[in-house]
C-alpha cells in the first residue's frame, strides 16, 4: 500500500555530485534497480578531473588521467540506467507523500524529488588570503597545474604546499616550466615517499623551506612571490610568472548546512554506512570527514552509500528482504 503513495516522478535515489564517489554511487544504485538520478555540478568540477596522472588505482598499472578515469566511471554508470543531469544544487528540503518521507532537491528553476539522497559534492582548494591572490586569479594564480601548466613553457613558477597534490603538480609543471620552486611552511614534505623522492631527484625543482607567502606581486600579471621565513621573519621575492596553490581542501557542504551534522571544518559526519545525521541522506568522498582522500576511498564511500540507500529505500517501500 505504501508504494502506491509515492508519485511516479519521485526518484528512489538522487546523487549530488559527479566525482568518483558520485559516479560509483550511481553505478551501484542503478545496477541494484533503483531509479537513480545524478546531478553534476554545472559550475564546479571534480578534483579528479584536473589530476594529470593517477598511478595508484588498482588494476590500472599504466596509470590514467583523472579526466579519463572519471569518464569511464560515468559511462559505466550510464550503461546501467543512471540518469545524469547538469545543475548546481541550491537547496534541499524535506518532502512527504502520505506516510513516506523524502527530499526535494532544487537546482535553479528545476526540482527533483527522491526517497534518498547521497551527497558527493567534493571539495575545493583553500585560498592563501594574501594580497595579490584574488587579483591575479587567471592572470598567473592557478589552482590547477593540469589546466594551466602549458601556459608556462620555459618560465619560472612557484608551487605553494607540501602534500601529495602539491608535489605531483610540481612534477607535472616541470614538463613546461624551466624552474619550479616549492614553498612549504615546514622543513620537510608531507607527500608520500615515492613522490617526495621524485621531486628531490628532479633538477628543475627547488625548495623554499619553512616559508609562507606574504604577497603575490605584479602589474598586468604575476611577476613575483614575496615569501617570509617563519623562523627568522626575513622576506625575499621569488621571481615567477605563475603561482600554483595547493594548501588544503574546503568541503563543498553549504547546501546541507543546517540539515546534517558537520564537523568544525564543514565536513559531513557519517557513520560506517555513510549515513548522515539526517534520515534518508547519505554522503561520501571529499565532502565527508575521513582519514584518506583518494579516488579509491571515494569509490568505496560511493558504493557503501548506494547500498545503504538501497536498503533504506526498500524498507521505505516495504520491500525489505
Amino acid at each position: 500500500m505504501m508504494e502506491k503513495q509515492i508519485p511516479e516522478h519521485v526518484y528512489d535515489l538522487v546523487i549530488v555530485g559527479g566525482g568518483a564517489a558520485g559516479f560509483t554511487a550511481g553505478l551501484y544504485g542503478a545496477r541494484s534497480g533503483l531509479k537513480t538520478l545524478l546531478l553534476e555540478g554545472a559550475s564546479t568540477v571534480s578534483q579528479i578531473t584536473v589530476t594529470d596522472m593517477i598511478e595508484n588505482y588498482p588494476g590500472i598499472p599504466e596509470g590514467a588521467s583523472g579526466f579519463d578515469l572519471i569518464e569511464r566511471f560515468k559511462k559505466q554508470a550510464l550503461q546501467f540506467g543512471m540518469i545524469s543531469v547538469s545543475g548546481d544544487v541550491e537547496s534541499m528540503n524535506r518532502k512527504q507523500w502520505g506516510a513516506v518521507e523524502g527530499w526535494e532537491v532544487r537546482t535553479g528553476d528545476q526540482h527533483y524529488e527522491a526517497l534518498a539522497v547521497i551527497i558527493a559534492t567534493g571539495a575545493h582548494w583553500r585560498r592563501l588570503g594574501v594580497p595579490g591572490e584574488e587579483a591575479f586569479i587567471g592572470k598567473g594564480v592557478s589552482f590547477c597545474a593540469t589546466c594551466d601548466g602549458p601556459f608556462y613553457r620555459n618560465r619560472s613558477v612557484v608551487v605553494v604546499g607540501g602534500g601529495n597534490t602539491a608535489v605531483q603538480e610540481a612534477i607535472f609543471l616541470t614538463h613546461f616550466a624551466n624552474k619550479v620552486t616549492m614553498v612549504h611552511r615546514r622543513d620537510r614534505l608531507r607527500a608520500t615517499g615515492v613522490l617526495a623522492q621524485r621531486a628531490f631527484a628532479n633538477p628543475k625543482i627547488d625548495f623554499a623551506w619553512n616559508a609562507v607567502v606574504d604577497e603575490i606581486t605584479g602589474s598586468e600579471g604575476v611577476q613575483g612571490v614575496r615569501i617570509r621565513d617563519v623562523k627568522t621573519s626575513e622576506t625575499r621575492v621569488l621571481p615567477a610568472e605563475g603561482v600554483f596553490i595547493f594548501v588544503g581542501l574546503i568541503p563543498n557542504t553549504d547546501v546541507v548546512r543546517g540539515l546534517v551534522e558537520l564537523d568544525q571544518d564543514g565536513h559531513i559526519l557519517v557513520d560506517g554506512n555513510m549515513q548522515t545525521s539526517a534520515k534518508g541522506i547519505f554522503a561520501g568522498g571529499d565532502c565527508t570527514r575521513k582519514l584518506l582522500r583518494q579516488v579509491i576511498t571515494a569509490c568505496g564511500d560511493g558504493a557503501t552509500a548506494a547500498y545503504a540507500a538501497q536498503l533504506y529505500v526498500e524498507d521505505l517501500k516495504g520491500e525489505s528482504y
